[in-house]
């Protein structure tokens, strides 16, 4: 059985970084990264240092929000950048659709299609922001502005 850098949905993550010419790259960690607060104690750096790729359904269509792990998302003020939308909670079949990849490693690139995305603005505050990369255990860095230019995403503020 591959090791988690060598299973397809990290290689999807790798090769979308490569095609990106950007500089980080992928790294396996020892203890799972599944939420914000096990990545940012794997990573030993401030929560908010995490960019969480979240699933949403804005009327029954798949949004991408990448968020600070500092904060929660405000779906009030989501769903107002989203036009007023109606905001529902994607589950794991969602998810599994709308990004090829398994809750836990979400990564913010390599879906199978462009999903509207709105990128944290609250990440601008790091110079460095880690990322799933497609397993519990990979992670990758980058900035605020490579996750807007790797995502296509439109910066907002999504929570206090």
């Amino acid at each position: 059985m591959p090791g988690p850098l060598e299973q397809a949905s990290v290689l999807r993550v790798k090769s979308a970084l490569a095609t990106a010419n950007v500089s980080g790259e992928v790294l396996h960690l020892d203890a799972t990264a599944r939420t914000a607060q096990e990545a940012a104690a794997a990573l030993e750096i401030e929560i908010g240092q995490i960019a969480s790729s979240l699933i949403f359904l804005a009327d029954d269509r798949a949004v991408l929000v990448v968020a600070s792990g500092r904060h929660r998302v405000d779906t009030d003020r989501l769903s107002l950048l989203l036009g007023g939308a109606r905001l529902g909670k994607a589950n794991a079949d969602d998810v599994r659709a709308a990004t090829g990849f398994a809750i836990g490693g979400v990564a913010p690139i390599a879906h199978p299609a462009p999903l509207t995305t709105v990128v944290d603005q609250a990440l601008a505050d790091y110079a460095v922001v880690w990322a799933a990369a497609g397993h519990p255990h990979c992670v990758f860095p980058t900035t605020f502005a490579e996750l807007l230019q790797l995502t296509g995403g439109t910066a907002a503020v999504i929570g206090d």
